[in-house]
């Protein structure tokens, strides 16, 4: 069995590796990355979950020494620790899984056995990580890029993690209060006061509900679709297209990214509150459209609705929606879903759209 050992991604210039959530052409990459050359045998949803399906098909190329990732999150993080610990990654396996599609996707499904022990080590990671470095996306803040600091995250994660595996409990104090959070949430999805309207053909989902929840239980009900249209009382809004359209997922087909500059600009026309709609690019991990989005930095852009003030708006629920609604079905008329766009088919897709 060939004993690996994670480095940092700059060593890649000088030694191929096994390249986890991450691309380059030193090595073998297992990766859901757009456009990553993934082996199509190993194709899944998360980078962790391709990792855990080639050690258990022990996928050609397995037997580089060397592991890698070009930045740290629960994701690849779970698919370098299984690289490393293989005995232990295959017997957690489902649960490891659970852990990558909640911390990548925020796809929390209580009905899953595993779910709850998957958010307690997830919450963990997301908790240490903040206190004893620096917090998704935070490194712009910080002299040095992401690149060159995960690695001390790494090292301290992959040292700790197989204790809390075995027992999460050990480290409850880390991990109750998010998780308290998130169950809370998680019950007022299913509230009388919250209601969903589900628009398959443009991949929308619109959740009304009376205020912003923590993003694990607020896309819970959102498996299957791409784009979340969250409404709260006093006409405060934000729309997201979510993270598996910035990757290749390998479970179904979804529609391209749309420009959000059209709609912003329709949306202004109608505002009167004083408040500016702004979007991010669609090559952003998870833009957002919404009033003064601008003057989020990409740490409160990444963070939980709970945690940035949302602007009331001028328009009503009932406009707001049906203009969204109608912005996207024209966007996507005689465009059909499929797998593996590319980002070149996106962006050459913006400039022949009817808007």
């Amino acid at each position: 069995m060939t004993k690996r050992r994670f480095i940092p991604f700059s060593e890649l210039k000088h030694r191929k590796a096994i390249v986890v959530d991450s691309m380059h052409p030193n090595g073998l990459v297992l990766s859901h990355w757009r456009g990553a050359p993934t082996p199509a045998e190993v194709r899944d949803n998360t980078s962790a979950a391709m990792v855990l399906h080639a050690l258990r098909f022990n996928l050609p190329g397995l037997d580089l020494p060397y592991v890698t990732a070009n930045h740290f999150d629960i994701d690849g993080f779970v698919g370098v620790w299984s690289l490393l610990n293989l005995e232990l990654a295959l017997e957690n396996e489902e649960l490891l899984r659970q852990m990558a599609l909640i911390g990548d996707f925020r796809e929390l499904d209580l009905n899953h056995p595993l779910a709850g022990e998957a958010l307690k080590l997830v919450c963990w990671i997301n908790a240490r990580e903040k206190q004893l470095f620096y917090p998704p996306f935070g490194a712009e803040q910080l002299p040095e890029p992401e690149v060159t600091l995960c690695p001390k995250k790494f090292a301290y994660f992959l040292r700790e993690f197989g204790r809390v595996l075995q027992d999460p409990n050990w480290e409850k104090a880390a991990w109750e209060e998010e998780v308290g959070e998130v169950l809370l949430g998680y019950r007022d999805m299913y509230k009388p006061t919250t209601k969903l309207s589900r628009h398959p053909d443009i991949g929308l989902v619109v959740l009304q509900l009376p205020e912003p929840l923590h993003y694990y239980a607020l896309f819970s009900r959102t498996q299957g679709f791409d784009i979340v249209l969250s409404c709260y009382s006093g006409n405060r809004y934000e729309l997201e297209y979510k993270y598996t359209t910035w990757v290749d997922l390998g479970s179904r087909p979804t529609l391209p990214r749309i420009n959000l500059a059209p709609l912003a600009a329709r949306l202004n026309a109608l505002e009167t509150s004083g408040h500016t709609w702004t979007y991010d690019a669609i090559t952003e991990t998870g833009p957002l459209l919404r009033l003064n989005g601008d003057k989020l930095t990409q740490v409160e852009t990444y963070d939980n609705p709970t945690a940035r003030i949302i602007h009331a708006s001028s328009i009503s629920v009932e406009e707001l929606q049906e203009v969204v609604v109608n912005y996207f079905r024209t966007a996507y008329q005689g465009i059909e879903p499929r797998t593996f766009w590319t980002w070149k088919e996106i962006k050459e897709l913006q400039l022949a759209l009817p808007l």
